[in-house]
């Protein structure tokens, strides 16, 4: 029997330390938590996108009674800038939340069908992106993209 041990390396820092452009983003998701439809959870997220080329996308979950009907902030962005900027590859995602309290003090992560649509974005674009989680404590940043989250992952390689 083997055994593998499986890293992910996640830099977390204050959202003061961020670099400018990535504390826009983040500002940007911040601000998508407001457009979010969430009457059932009480839980709004918003994501931001930023593309090649400097264009921001940004997305909030939107709920439905019927739960698995409705959509995360993640794959309502990712969605949207493929079927907007098909050929602009995502060099970065933010995602904040909220709740009823005010914004979250720890950062979210993605679950795991937004991971699975990270990924498959990155292989479509043979690129990673730069994943930012806020929280108004700390924010964590993953450099090695959505790999980094989905270690064990089901890729295009299994169909063929």
């Amino acid at each position: 029997m083997k055994e593998v041990v499986l890293e992910t390396r996640v830099k977390i820092c204050a959202y003061e330390e961020l670099c400018e452009s990535d504390r826009l983003l983040v500002d940007e998701a911040r601000n998508a938590t407001m457009s979010s439809y969430a009457p059932y959870s009480g839980f709004s997220v918003g994501a931001a996108l930023r593309l090649v080329g400097g264009e921001v996308v940004t997305g909030s979950n939107q709920e439905n009674v019927a739960y698995p009907s409705g959509l995360c902030a993640e794959r309502t962005a990712l969605f949207w800038a493929g079927a907007n900027f098909p050929d602009r590859a995502v060099e970065a995602i933010a995602v904040a939340a909220r709740n009823a309290d005010g914004e979250l003090s720890r950062p979210i992560s993605p679950c795991g069908a937004c991971r699975q649509v990270m990924l498959e974005v990155e292989s479509r674009f043979a690129a990673p992106m730069r994943i930012i989680l806020y929280g108004t404590e700390d924010c964590y940043i993953i450099e090695g993209g959505a790999g980094e989250l989905l270690p064990i992952s089901f890729d295009t390689d299994f169909l063929k």
